[in-house]
Order: structure tokens, then sequence, then C-alpha cells
């Protein structure tokens, strides 16, 4: 029989990981200012054709320019942790799906231990 079990992806975070991360948080926040102006852009642009209600049209808008700031105050928060990370750390990167084949006679406890890959620079160093 077979099983799906989550698999957890960690990768240990070295000198050029650590800058890929960085740069990576960095695209995402600028996405997201990119996306409040474009935002306020269309809030001023609907506002001039008075097909919708000013308040609610201004009410939407602003709900979603907060969402995003909200998401670039996340966005700094894990910059600065990054930059606290000692090299070497394990950080959990993803969970993928994975199938396991499970017999009569198997180790249940051990078959439902929490499975880990660890990366490192894009090749696979360990499984747990």
């Amino acid at each position: 029989m077979q099983l799906l079990q989550t698999v957890t992806i960690k990768q240990v975070l070295t000198e050029k990981s650590k800058k890929e991360l960085q740069q990576s948080y960095i695209q995402k926040k600028i996405t997201m200012q990119k996306e409040c102006d474009q935002l306020r852009f269309e809030l001023k642009k609907l506002e001039r054709t008075n097909k919708f209600s000013p308040t609610s049209l201004k009410t939407h808008f602003e709900k979603e320019i907060n969402s995003r700031k909200e998401k670039i105050k996340l966005i700094d928060f894990q910059i600065e942790q990054l930059s606290l990370l000692p090299l070497g750390s394990e950080i959990k990167e993803q969970d993928i799906q994975a199938i396991v084949d499970v017999k009569v006679g198997d180790n249940w406890e051990k078959l439902m231990k929490e499975q880990m890959i660890i990366v490192k620079d894009g090749i696979v160093i360990e499984i747990r």
C-alpha cells in the first residue's frame, strides 16, 4: 500500500544562499511597493469615472493597499532576521508530498516520523 507523507525541505544557510534569499526578499518587497503604487493609480482613475461610490471604492482600495503594506513589513522583518542568522543554520524552505510504501511488518512509528531533506547550495546533503 502507498501513503502520502509530508516531507520538509530545509536549506543550509551559506554565503551564497543567504545572498539569494536576501535578493528574493528585496524583489518581493519591490513588487509589493509597485502593487501599492498601481492600486493608488487605479483608485484615482476610478474616482474620476464616477461609476462607483467614492467611499466604498476608497475603502476597498485602502484595504488592498494596507494588506500589501503588512506584507512589506513582514518582508522587512524576514530580511532583518536573515541578517542575524549564522551561516550553517537550517531554514525551512517548503513542504512537499512524498509517496511512502507501507508493507505488513513495517515499523509504523518509523514510517510516521517526520521526514526531512537537507539541501546545501542546491545539492541534497542529507535525508533524515
